[in-house]
């Protein structure tokens, strides 16, 4: 029931651009490792370093072109009432979106927040520049999507599926770290599945691409790319005391940009489930022991908003939740995700736990839309 999130530092930088990318290569030396791997599980894998090192090269040439900085101007309030004018810089990858005629550009939601289409300034690495003719974002998931009118040839990278990336598997980042323009880094995928992080109250959907290829300020909304030459993460955040790498940082999965982003380009916003339920942590080891439960898996309600469809259902504060639909939920902000991710008026089967007992409880899903709505005007 503790708090036990990780504090993270997102990566705007204000006043220099900050670029992102990585890119395309052939199959061979990907072949190579999977067939090693697939004839026997226990031989060591054989990296030939020199094919790596030619793959790297042929990948930052490929897709280096799509790399673009992003500056918005933006205009903030003062505590005495007087605006301030500033300049928040970050990155963003080029793609095409499947039926849709044009281009767009994948960034962070925080780097273009708050600014006017034409108050934002998007570079390419050839020196072009143009502004977008719409800004589509999403602050719980830090996602946005910028439409880029014309009809000049621009150069794009291809999406790909974070789902089936595993944990140690190489990943390529480009960017302009400190305004330091196509600076090219590699690591892996250190972890999956993320979401103990703290990055604001306003940034509620969390399932980082946890990697240790270096990433700084000025790398929001560059893309995070696999060794097939697919973008499988929008650079987002890095955990650091010094807001500079410590070889902890975390990607948006593609995947779940593509589900944002869908609802973005149909609708214009990104229409989302709640319960009404206010969550009390993740079960850790000692908590499963407490509770006798088999495993340290599951999230807490603390409370439960009244006339919700948690408290039409039954639930209480006290219960676990610890399935979905039949998903087993590992911790609290896997259940935020499946909940957010369920369209309003659906109904879902929770599992929770209560006075040492599995109860099976049906509820429907509500709109996340209306419950703010409520919740801002009983505040007015």
């Amino acid at each position: 029931m503790k708090d036990k999130c990780l504090s993270l530092s997102i990566l705007a930088v204000s006043s220099c651009f900050g670029g992102w990318l990585a890119v395309s290569c052939s199959d061979r030396f990907v072949t190579q490792i999977q067939a090693q791997s697939s004839t026997n599980l226990n031989a060591p894998v054989q990296i030939e370093t020199e094919i790596v090192g030619d793959r790297f090269e042929k990948i930052a040439r490929r897709i280096l072109p799509a790399v673009v900085s992003i500056e918005a101007r933006k205009t903030s309030q003062k505590p005495d009432g007087s605006k301030r004018t500033f300049q928040e810089s970050g990155s963003g990858v080029i793609v095409q979106w499947e039926g849709r005629p044009g281009y767009y550009v994948l960034t962070n939601n925080h780097v273009v927040a708050g600014a006017e289409p034409h108050k934002v300034v998007i570079q390419l690495a050839d020196g072009r520049v143009f502004q977008p003719e719409k800004i589509l974002g999403d602050s719980a998931s830090d996602v946005a999507i910028m439409l880029l009118a014309t009809e000049q040839r621009l150069p794009t990278a291809r999406l790909g599926d974070s789902d089936r990336m595993q944990v140690g598997q190489w990943v390529l980042a480009m960017g302009s770290p400190f305004g330091l323009n196509q600076t090219v880094t590699h690591g892996i995928i250190s972890a999956k599945d993320r979401g103990e992080v703290s990055l604001g109250s306003r940034i509620r959907i969390k399932e980082f691409i946890q990697t240790d290829a270096a990433i700084n300020p000025g790398s929001s909304g560059g893309p995070l790319i696999n060794l097939n030459g697919e973008v499988i993460g929008i650079n987002t955040a890095i955990a650091s005391d010094s807001e500079h790498s410590s070889g902890v940082a975390f990607s948006i999965p593609s995947n779940l940009f593509k589900r944002m982003v869908v609802e973005l380009l149909d609708k214009g916003y990104v229409a989302r489930g709640y319960l009404g339920i206010q969550l009390g942590g993740s079960v850790d080891a000692v908590d499963a022991v407490k509770l006798g439960l088999e495993k340290g898996w599951g999230a807490f309600v603390e409370m439960v908003h009244p006339q919700s469809p948690a408290a039409v259902a039954g639930i209480r504060p006290g219960d676990v939740i610890l399935e979905v639909d039949n998903i087993p939920i590992r911790n609290e902000n896997q259940f935020i995700n499946i909940v957010a991710g369920t369209p309003p008026g659906k109904s879902v089967v929770l599992v929770i736990w209560r006075e040492k007992k599995r109860l099976a409880i049906t509820s429907k899903i509500g709109d996340w839309q209306q419950f703010e709505t409520r919740q801002s005007n009983s505040k007015d």
